[in-house]
């Protein structure tokens, strides 16, 4: 299976959506909105920003299913 490597982001502060490349080789726990600058982490549970706030889980996620772990 081919994972998606993009993904777009929503901030929960003010709704700003953007589109970003996701990397392939590592979670991102932080992310900063350019529209605000809140700065995102994941929600408990959540391996990345991109699975708690993206339209696509991260592509470790994709590979292996919620299940399979990420970063764990």
């Amino acid at each position: 299976m081919n994972a998606t490597t993009l993904s777009t982001l929503t901030c929960p502060a003010c709704g700003f959506a953007k589109t970003e490349t996701m990397p392939t080789d590592a979670c991102q726990w932080f992310y900063e909105c350019t529209q605000c600058h809140t700065l995102l982490k994941p929600k408990p549970g959540d391996c990345c920003v991109y699975c708690s706030y993206g339209t696509n889980p991260c592509p470790p996620i994709q590979a292996q299913g919620a299940e399979g772990g990420c970063c764990r």
